[in-house]
């Protein structure tokens, strides 16, 4: 992960007794920038790895208790980014809900919500709407359990 890489950066540019003077030509600078802006993920690893994690804790909250716009797991692949999107403007009603109700769990949800919307581009769609997909609101309403376990294996497909 991003936090592993940087460690390996800085400890290459510590272990270097020349670290400073690195820092006075362009290679030196050229490694100091690339270790400072790292990838967020690593070759072979999922962009929503993050995400499934903080998923996995919050699935078993006791005290969310909402109906939520649920997208099926088997939703069309040219649907997926649409679908995501969806999963996490549904979290963000999560929170919501969870910071009018002191949720014990409320950091988790912000951290969904926060780390799925940097993983998109911009906001704009990558690809192209196609006619099967379906509107957020269009998707019947389920309950929190079934919306979490739906959510995990949209992110689990998207990761293979």
């Amino acid at each position: 992960q991003k936090t592993h890489l940087k460690s390996i950066c800085l400890q290459y540019l510590l272990l270097n007794s020349h670290c400073f003077c690195l820092l006075n030509n362009g290679m030196g600078l050229i490694i100091f920038f690339l270790c400072a802006y790292v990838p967020k993920t690593e070759a072979g690893q999922c962009k929503w790895e993050v995400v499934l994690k903080d998923l996995q804790t919050i699935k078993t909250s006791k005290d969310i208790d909402v109906s939520l716009y649920t997208a099926n797991a088997d939703e069309d692949v040219k649907c997926q980014e649409l679908v995501m999107r969806c999963f996490f403007l549904e979290t963000e009603v999560i929170f919501q809900e969870c910071r009018i109700k002191n949720c014990s769990k409320t950091q988790d949800v912000w951290n969904i919500w926060k780390n799925g919307n940097d993983s998109f581009e911009k906001n704009t769609l990558a690809s192209t709407k196609s006619e099967k997909c379906k509107e957020c609101e269009e998707y019947e309403e389920k309950n929190f359990t079934e919306f979490v376990q739906n959510f995990e294996k949209v992110i689990q497909r998207d990761c293979k």
